[in-house]
C-alpha cells in the first residue's frame, strides 16, 4: 500500500519551474473532450486564423473548424467520410484508404541553403528542389480550396515550454483532425486564444495525388518537408501516421540544433523519481517492458533529453492493436473509448465490436488516444535526468545474451547500429533469421548524421553517470526454429534488477566475440540462460558459426558510419 500511495502522490506532483498553464492543460483537455462541439475561439483569434489561411492561399468556402471537439469531429466523419463507424466502446473507426502505413520511399527534404550542410542526405533524406516543393504546396492548397469543409488543429509538440513548438495542421478529413488532436499536446483555452503564428505547418491533402511528372516524384505519393519554409506537405496518402512522424522528424532536426537530444524511445519513472529510457524496434518488447505497473509512463515513443531532464514530445499514444486483448495489454485496451481513433480495424457490423485479430486490411492496425487515457501516465509528461538506458533487441540468431552491461563506446556502437532480427515466416521470402539495422533505433526519422545523435547521447551519459544495458528479448538455446524465445517473465525480472540496482552491483564475466559484460546471476533468471554459449543446445561449431555470422553482419552494417565515428566506437564492435 505504501508503494502504491507513493506512486499516486508522485503522479500529482508538478515539476519545479513548470508553467502554470501546464497545470490547467490536463483539466482543460478532459473538459474539452466532454464538451459537445469545439472549444470557444475568441473572435480576434478566429480573425487572425482567417488572415493566416488567406495569406497561405487557403480560401475557405466556410469558416475553418479550428480545434473542433471530438463530438463534432465524430459527427462530420460519420456524415461525410465513407467507411467510418463508432466502435462498441465509443472509439471512432476510420480507414486510411490504399495506404495503411508510412511511405518512406516517398519522403523528401527540400535542399535549402540554410540546412543543406546539416542534413544526412541519402536513402533516408532524399533531396527535393524548392521549385518542386512549391509545386506540391500549390497542388495541395488548390485541392483543399475545393473542399466544403476545412479543419485546423493548433497544438504543441513538446511538454517543456522552453523547447516546445507550435504546430498547425490543415486538413480536409475529420479523422485526421481528431488524430492530431490526440497526438499533439492540446492547448488550454487561453493558450488557443493567444496561439499566434505557428512555428510549423502541416498541409495535409492526402486524398489528392502528387503529379508523378513533377521533378523528384517517383509515385503519386509525396511527403515533403521544408525546414526553411517551416512546412510539411502531404499528397497521395491518407495514412495519419505520416503527420505524427512528420512532427517527430521536425523535432529530430530542431532539438539537436538547439543543443538538446531528441530520442525515438519510450520512457518511464519509478516511485523515487528515477527515469529510464527504452530503445527498441518493432517486436522487441519496448511498449510491453516500459509499461510497468510499478512505474509511471512519461511517454511511449518520442522524447527529448535536456539540461534538466526529459520530456515527451507528444500528447498521446499511437498503439498497435493487432491481436490486442484486455489480458495482454489492459491499459491500451481500456484506452479505446470515446475520443480515440481506431485506424483500419474491422468490426462486427451488428455489434460494432472491434476485431483485433483481423489483419485483412493490414497488419498495421492502430489506435490513437490521448496519453491521459492511460491510468499510469504522468501528466505533465516530464521527468528528471535518466539513470538507466535500455537498448532492446530481439536476436533470432540466439547468440546475444539476455542482458549485458555496456561500456560507453559499446553503448554508442549498439545505439548507432540499432539491431534486431526479422523472424522466418513473418514476411514473404524470409526463410531464416534476417538481421535488421535501424540507426539510433529510428533511422527513417533521422535528419542529422546518426553519429551526431550518438555523440550527444554519449555526452549526456557521461555528465549524468548513466548505466546502459543491452537486453535481448529474442531467442536462447539456439536460433529461431531450434531455441526458445526468452520468457517474458525473465525479461521483466532483468528490467526489475536494473531498476532495483541489483545489476549495478553484480559480478560480471566477459562474453566472447562481442566482448560484452554479462552478469553471473540475476534474481529469478536461471544462470544458464544468461550465457548463450552455455544455453546453446547445438554443437559448439554451430554456435561459433552463428555468432561469427552475426558479427560479420554488424561489421558490414557499421561501415556506413565509420567515416564519422571515433576510433573507440569502431573498436567497440564485435571482434573476429
Amino acid at each position: 500500500m505504501l508503494r502504491t500511495s507513493r506512486l499516486l502522490a508522485t503522479r500529482r506532483l508538478l515539476p519545479l519551474g513548470y508553467s502554470p498553464a501546464a497545470c490547467k492543460r490536463l483539466q482543460y483537455s478532459h473538459a474539452a473532450r466532454s464538451a459537445e462541439g469545439r472549444p470557444r475561439v475568441h473572435a480576434n483569434s478566429q480573425g487572425s486564423l482567417s488572415s493566416w489561411l488567406h495569406h497561405s492561399g487557403l480560401l475557405q468556402r466556410s469558416p475553418a473548424l479550428r480545434n473542433a471537439g471530438p463530438a463534432l469531429l465524430y459527427q462530420n466523419a460519420l456524415r461525410y467520410e465513407p467507411g467510418t463507424a463508432i466502435s462498441s466502446t465509443g472509439a471512432l473507426i476510420a480507414t486510411s484508404g490504399k495506404k495503411t502505413g508510412r511511405s518512406p520511399r516517398d519522403k523528401r527534404v527540400v535542399e535549402e541553403a540554410s540546412t543543406v550542410d546539416d542534413v544526412w542526405w541519402g536513402p533516408v533524406n532524399k533531396k527535393l528542389s524548392e521549385e518542386s516543393f512549391s509545386v506540391n504546396y500549390e497542388r495541395a492548397v488548390n485541392y483543399l480550396n475545393t473542399r466544403e469543409r476545412l479543419y485546423v488543429f493548433d497544438g504543441y509538440a513538446g511538454w517543456d515550454p522552453k523547447y516546445r513548438i507550435k504546430v498547425r495542421v490543415v486538413c480536409a478529413r475529420a479523422y485526421h483532425a481528431l488524430f492530431m488532436n490526440n497526438m499533439l499536446i492540446r492547448p488550454t483555452q487561453e493558450e488557443l486564444e493567444n496561439f499566434g503564428e505557428p512555428d510549423f505547418t502541416i498541409v495535409n491533402a492526402g486524398q489528392f495525388p502528387a503529379n508523378r511528372f513533377t521533378s523528384g516524384m517517383t509515385s503519386g505519393t509525396s511527403v515533403a518537408i521544408s525546414f526553411e519554409r517551416k512546412q510539411m506537405v502531404i499528397l497521395g496518402t491518407e495514412y495519419a501516421g505520416e503527420m505524427k512522424k512528420g512532427v517527430f522528424t521536425v523535432m529530430h532536426y530542431l532539438m539537436p540544433k538547439a543543443g538538446v537530444l531528441s530520442l525515438h524511445s519510450s520512457c518511464n519513472e519509478g516511485p523515487d523519481g528515477d527515469v529510464s529510457l527504452f530503445f527498441g524496434l518493432s517486436g522487441t518488447g519496448k511498449t510491453t517492458l516500459s509499461a510497468d505497473p510499478q512505474r509511471l509512463l512519461i511517454g511511449d515513443d518520442e522524447h527529448v533529453w535536456t539540461e534538466s531532464g526529459v520530456f515527451n514530445i507528444e500528447g498521446g499514444c499511437y498503439a498497435k492493436t493487432i491481436d490486442l486483448s484486455a489480458e495482454k495489454e489492459p491499459e491500451i485496451f481500456s484506452a479505446i473509448r470515446f475520443g480515440s481513433v481506431l485506424e483500419n480495424v474491422t468490426y462486427n457490423p451488428h455489434t460494432h465490436v472491434a476485431d483485433y485479430s483481423d489483419s485483412s486490411i493490414t497488419e498495421n492496425t492502430r489506435c490513437a488516444y490521448p496519453i491521459e487515457f492511460i491510468p499510469s501516465a504522468k501528466v505533465p509528461c516530464v521527468g528528471g535526468k535518466p539513470q538507466n538506458i535500455v537498448l532492446l533487441t530481439c536476436d533470432a540468431f540466439g547468440v546475444l545474451p539476455p542482458v549485458a552491461k555496456l561500456m560507453p563506446a559499446q553503448a554508442m556502437y549498439h545505439f548507432i547500429s540499432g539491431y534486431t532480427a526479422k523472424i522466418a515466416g513473418t514476411e514473404e521470402g524470409v526463410t531464416e533469421p534476417e538481421a535488421t539495422f535501424s540507426a539510433c533505433f529510428g533511422q527513417p526519422f533521422l535528419v542529422w548524421h546518426p553519429v551526431k545523435y550518438a555523440q550527444m547521447l554519449a555526452q549526456k551519459m557521461q555528465e549524468n553517470n548513466v548505466s546502459v544495458w543491452l537486453v535481448n528479448t529474442g531467442w536462447n538455446g539456439g536460433a529461431y526454429g531450434a531455441g526458445k524465445r526468452i520468457s517474458l517473465k525473465y525479461s521483466r525480472a532483468i528490467i526489475d534488477a536494473i531498476h532495483s540496482g541489483e545489476l549495478r552491483d553484480a559480478e560480471y564475466s566477459t562474453y566472447g566475440v562481442f566482448d560484452l559484460q554479462i552478469p553471473t546471476a540475476v534474481s529469478n533468471v536461471p544462470a544458464r540462460v544468461l550465457d548463450p554459449s552455455q544455453a546453446w543446445e547445438g554443437t559448439p561449431e554451430e554456435f561459433n558459426g552463428t555468432i561469427s555470422k552475426l558479427a560479420h553482419l554488424f561489421q558490414a552494417n557499421f561501415k556506413k558510419y565509420a567515416d564519422k565515428a571515433t576510433p573507440d566506437i569502431i573498436a567497440a564492435g564485435p571482434r573476429l
